[in-house]
């Protein structure tokens, strides 16, 4: 038991854990934080932007997404505008030195669709495909439900799938949970993968983050479970797992703050909110592990 746990505390420093969100409107870009536990973070580069925004006309970086590729490098696509067809990405050996910014026009072949918002991306490791996907309203296509006051968006979760990030299928819905719904995020476990993503249902009012489970990453999925936060509005979560431990962060954007669950079977939660520790002024954004030789280089 003691070998056990001494490999686990050296396992635990040999990585720390890298929050890609960013701050008021994503104006400035990218912004960076850290933590060795998963609950403390510290801002990266004194929370100052890593990248600035060059894509769209509105030139915007909200909800960031990164995952370590296959090939070795960072992948990270965002939201450029809140009211377009396409979505940013970008690439780095490092998460200093990015490639040049692209807009991917995921949805320019669907005249009637609004926007493209909370773009991420997974890898399927069995087909070495990765799935890039994001919420997008068309207008007409779904019975109208209230899901913003007075403006009437009914989104659904699209996607599209490439294996080197140059040639991409077309786009098509991935999940159609029969309300609007934003904000997913998808996480291999074990040979399921688990969606977490919000309801945006305002009557009678949801507002919150619920869990749904597929055994192909493009689906399809389940019918959703929970909701697994509380009483309050919540939206963009994003996933961590310590050892057995799920952790879920998201962004209590009514409150301005932001809280975190944590359960370990995906069935009961347990509110930690009060455990975290987050630089000031936070919004939407994803969680994924790096090294430590890496942090410190981001440190420089």
């Amino acid at each position: 038991m003691l070998t056990t746990f001494v490999h686990a505390q050296v396992q635990q420093k040999k990585e720390a854990y890298l929050f890609a969100y960013f701050k008021d409107n994503g104006e400035d870009g990218l912004h960076l934080a850290y933590s060795d536990d998963g609950f403390k973070w510290s801002a990266l580069k004194n929370d100052n932007s890593f990248l600035t925004p060059m894509v769209s006309n509105d030139k915007l970086m909200r909800d960031p997404c990164i995952i370590r590729g296959a090939d070795g490098l960072f992948h990270m696509v965002w939201t450029d505008s809140w009211n377009d067809k396409g979505i940013g990405y970008a690439s780095s050996p490092d998460l200093k030195h990015w490639s040049v910014q692209q807009q991917l026009p995921v949805m320019e072949q669907t005249p009637a669709a609004r926007n493209c918002w909370a773009p991420e991306i997974t890898y399927d490791a069995a087909t070495k495909l990765y799935m890039i996907y994001w919420a997008t309203s068309v207008d007409g296509l779904f019975p109208v439900t209230d899901s913003l006051a007075g403006v009437k968006y009914n989104h659904r979760i699209y996607y599209i799938t490439t294996k080197d990030f140059k040639i991409y299928t077309s786009a098509k819905m991935l999940f159609d949970p029969g309300f609007s719904s934003i904000d997913a995020t998808i996480v291999p476990d074990g040979k399921r993968f688990v969606m977490v993503f919000k309801d945006e249902t305002l009557h009678p009012v949801q507002k919150n983050i619920k869990i749904a489970y597929a055994n192909n990453l493009t689906g399809s999925y389940s019918n959703p479970q929970g909701p697994i936060t509380g009483k309050y509005w919540a939206e963009g979560p994003t996933t961590l797992r310590i050892g057995n431990r799920w952790i879920v962060y998201f962004d209590k954007y009514t409150e301005h703050k932001y809280g975190a669950i944590t359960s370990t079977d995906l069935k009961k939660w347990t509110d930690i909110s009060d455990q975290i520790d987050l630089p000031k002024g936070i919004r939407h954004g994803t969680i994924i592990k790096i090294t430590q030789a890496e942090l410190q280089k981001l440190k420089l």
